[in-house]
């Protein structure tokens, strides 16, 4: 597993790098000076990104933010002091696991594992929604297709279906697309 390590203290930085990098499992990767957490994922492409800061800042939650929305990951934060209110705010910006701690604990990898496993699991989530939305989508645009067929050429269910996937099986082309095709086709004709 790939840690990028985001932490503006060095001497802190050093120290977690240090705890993490007794794991032949782990890799771990720095954040250099100015570079943006975004640029710094897109270049080293961790499976978790692990930041740590001394008191909660809002204008980091920016950088996070921008990460969750262009290329994710599991993010892992460490703060010295407990907020809720900046925790709701971390949680929203993209971040996986929120630690409240004075100094990361000796141990932190079985926390970096949870939160990558978490993400997975939140992305797999979010991955099955997006499909099962375009194949509810897919069935609407056919069952429309279906529909026209039946009420201007007064087919059946079956036959307009049959149409449908004959239609499509003859010209190399998905189902969703023929009917789509037939709609506008219907629709231009009877208007």
């Amino acid at each position: 597993m790939k840690v990028l390590l985001a932490d503006d203290d060095a001497e802190r930085a050093g120290a977690v790098a240090r705890v993490l990098a007794a794991d032949a499992g782990l890799t771990v990767v720095r954040l250099k000076p100015g570079e943006s957490l975004a640029d710094a994922v897109a270049c080293l492409s961790p499976d978790v990104v692990l930041v740590d800061m001394a008191r909660p800042d809002r204008d980091a939650l920016d950088g996070i933010r921008h990460l969750a929305a262009v290329t994710p990951r599991a993010v892992v934060l460490f703060v010295d002091e407990d907020d809720p209110g900046f925790m709701e705010e971390a949680i929203g910006a993209g971040v996986s696991s929120y630690n409240a701690l004075g100094m990361p604990p000796p141990d932190v990898k079985p926390i970096l594992r949870a939160a990558v496993s978490l993400f997975r699991r939140h992305q797999q989530a979010r991955d099955d929604l997006k499909d099962a939305e375009a194949r509810l989508k897919e069935r609407s645009i056919i069952d429309k297709a279906k529909a026209l067929l039946i009420k201007q050429r007064r087919m059946s269910e079956p036959d307009a279906y049959k149409f449908l996937r004959r239609t499509a099986m003859s010209t190399a082309r998905r189902i969703v697309d023929v009917a789509s095709d037939t709609i506008k086709d219907m629709e231009g004709n009877a208007g």
